[in-house]
């Protein structure tokens, strides 16, 4: 047995040169499940069947590739092979899929969260600017703060007018109030 020099390394492995890309596999490999799943390739796959057991059941014998008394075993292997390697392939597109729907679930879950922070963030803002709009002072509010200012301004007016002796008169008071 031969030491190896290095023993804190592990041991690479021998492979036979053979490289591949596995999305390109994987695509190659969805492709064939598709269409094998297909009612285009039962159709098909029926009526080669059909036509081989046909033609070696009636051909004469020495046309016949798979003669029929010994069982069509050619048949046979034929659906066999392509069973076994049409399973794989279509289990490979199924978990590829797979991977798939749950990016596009994650992706679907992450955009539900923002667009509920979103809506969430604008019913607050509205929320607030209710808030904003029953405090503002309204037209009426207004109008009612004016006549309020104008009636004291005339009692201002008429006392002043006590004091200085009579000098301001409501006249005054009420030019003020055609001001406003």
């Amino acid at each position: 047995m031969k030491r190896r020099e290095d023993l804190a390394a592990p041991r690479s492995r021998r492979r036979l040169g053979v490289t591949y890309d596995s999305d390109v596999f994987g695509s190659f490999a969805e492709s064939i499940a598709n269409f094998l799943g297909t009612a285009r390739f039962l159709v098909w796959q029926s009526i080669v069947v059909s036509m081989w057991i046909i033609h070696n059941a009636f051909a004469p014998r020495n046309l016949q590739f798979d003669p029929w008394d010994r069982g069509l075993v050619l048949l046979t292997l034929v659906l066999s092979i392509q069973a076994s390697y049409a399973a794989p392939l279509i289990l490979l597109a199924q978990s590829r899929q797979e991977r798939r729907d749950r990016v596009t679930s994650e992706t679907d879950r992450e955009v539900a969260e923002r667009t509920q922070a979103d809506t969430e963030f604008l019913a607050r803002e509205i929320a607030s600017v209710r808030v904003s709009l029953t405090d503002m002072v309204t037209g009426e509010d207004i109008g009612d703060r004016l006549d309020q200012m104008s009636e004291m301004i005339e009692r201002l007016s008429l006392q002043v007018g006590q004091l200085s002796g009579g000098a301001v008169t409501i006249e005054s008071s009420s030019t003020v109030n055609d001001a406003n």
